[in-house]
């Protein structure tokens, strides 16, 4: 398990999915907001790729997210896109809505960064979040991350077209906030 100051990542467990699965991916809003394509209802007993972890795939790396002191699961987080030539890739995060507010994404994203640059000899780790998400916003750029752009209108969202904002952070970057 990696580990930051209040949140674990650890691998996902069995028991895992119903939480995640009601409290994310069954919340219609938060779910729209989050992926990039519709909402649509999955059977419980789906093996659905957002939750169920496939080891093969070489791309992609999901963590359940826990909270250190009681070891309670507070969301999911990933390192997607992973691309090996370039040595890039893309964080992505969604806590419970219970642990949202309390600081554990800029710990959880903290943790990631470690994983993708310290672990993965990542170059390159980059965030795309809806503008509108300032808690995502404010984790990353806690982290370092730099706004580096803003792709207007690119996601549509529950009938609208919203913003979508591209931060990014190299490994010299990382390296220079962990000596601190």
């Amino acid at each position: 398990m990696l580990t930051g100051t209040t949140v674990g990542l650890r691998a996902r467990h069995e028991d895992d999915i119903p939480i995640l699965r009601t409290e994310l991916y069954d919340d219609v809003v938060n779910s729209s907001r989050a992926e990039g394509g519709p909402w649509r209802p999955i059977r419980p007993e789906s093996k659905d790729p957002r939750l169920v972890v496939d080891e093969s795939k070489l791309t992609s790396v999901t963590f359940s997210v826990i909270e250190l002191e009681g070891g309670s699961l507070i969301g999911s987080a990933d390192l997607w896109g992973i691309d090996t030539h370039n040595r890039f890739a893309h964080l992505g995060l969604g806590l419970l809505p219970a642990a949202r507010g309390k600081g554990y994404g800029t710990d959880a994203v903290a943790v990631l960064c470690h994983y993708g640059f310290d672990v993965r000899g990542m170059q390159r780790l980059q965030v795309e979040t809806l503008a509108d998400n300032h808690a995502m916003l404010a984790a990353a750029e806690r982290n370092g991350f730099v706004r580096e752009g803003v792709l207007r209108s690119s996601a549509w969202v529950l009938g609208e077209f919203l913003d979508e904002v591209l931060l990014g952070m190299l490994a010299d970057e990382w390296r220079e906030r962990s000596k601190r």
